[in-house]
Formats: C-alpha cells, sequence, structure tokens
C-alpha cells in the first residue's frame, strides 16, 4: 500500500512544483485544481502573492518590488498547464494500476511558508452531467469561492 501513496504523494508535489517554477519560488500559497472526468482532463491553478489573489496571466499585478516582470504568456501557462494534466493522466493510471477509485476532482493548497500541504478531492462528477457547466467553470469558481472567503 505504501508505494501508491507514495506515487501519489510525488504526483501531487509534482503539480504544486511545476507552479511554483512558474512563479520562481515567489508565493505565499500555490492552488492547483486538477480534473478528471469521463474523457476529460482539466486543469487550473492560481495564488496567494502579497495578500492577494491572483491567476497566472495577473502574476505581475501581486509582484511588487520586481525590477521585470514574469513571464505569463499563454505559452508558457500552457506548459504548466500541460505538465499539471500529464500527472493527473498519470494518478488515473496509477489508480487503475492499484484498482483505487480515480477522484474526479483533486484541490491542492500548499502553503510556502509553513511548507504545509492540503488536498480536498472529489469522487461524484462535477460538471460532465451539466448542460452548462465545464471544469473552467468550476476552477473558477472555486477561485472566487478562496479569494471572497479570504478577503
Amino acid at each position: 500500500m505504501k508505494e501508491f501513496e507514495d506515487r501519489f504523494s510525488e504526483l501531487q508535489s509534482d503539480m504544486i512544483s511545476i507552479c511554483l517554477e512558474y512563479v520562481e519560488n515567489k508565493a505565499d500559497k500555490v492552488y492547483v485544481y486538477g480534473s478528471s472526468e469521463e474523457r476529460i482532463i482539466s486543469a487550473n491553478f492560481f495564488y496567494l502573492i502579497n495578500n492577494m489573489y491572483v491567476e497566472p496571466h495577473k502574476l505581475n499585478e501581486a509582484v511588487t518590488n520586481e525590477t521585470e516582470g514574469h513571464d505569463v504568456s499563454p505559452k508558457r501557462q500552457s506548459m504548466v498547464l500541460s505538465i499539471i494534466c500529464e500527472d493527473i493522466q498519470k494518478v488515473k493510471l496509477l489508480c487503475k494500476e492499484y484498482r483505487r477509485d480515480m477522484p474526479t476532482e483533486m484541490k491542492l493548497i500548499y502553503d510556502v511558508k509553513s511548507g504545509k500541504f492540503s488536498a480536498e478531492y472529489n469522487y461524484n462528477l462535477v460538471y460532465t452531467h451539466d448542460d452548462i457547466k465545464t471544469a473552467d467553470h468550476i476552477a473558477d469558481e472555486w477561485f472566487e469561492e478562496i479569494k471572497s472567503n479570504n478577503l
């Protein structure tokens, strides 16, 4: 059993690491949303920086005292999302290999200063049975929920 947990943790750590790399380790908290429903794999991420909750493309709005801004190009964001989605695919294969239920939704939170990691998993369908909502809607709702709960 230990091997499953270790490999599962490593994949989650990789998702956090790539997000930290994107922000050059200058975040207070990292939030990663991962989703796997039916045949859809989706990911999103955002940060708490200087008491501001920011999505990746608005990173430079929160970073102060920097001589130059971060590269927030769509290409760079896409690379991060691609790696997170690859990790979600690996989690899916891992769960299949160990005959475990695959979470339909993973909400990962990493507190950079304390090193505290927390995760919330959901195993029910969240959006594939909804006529309107997509994984992006759910990720955006989580961002807004975190932001409004911490004002």
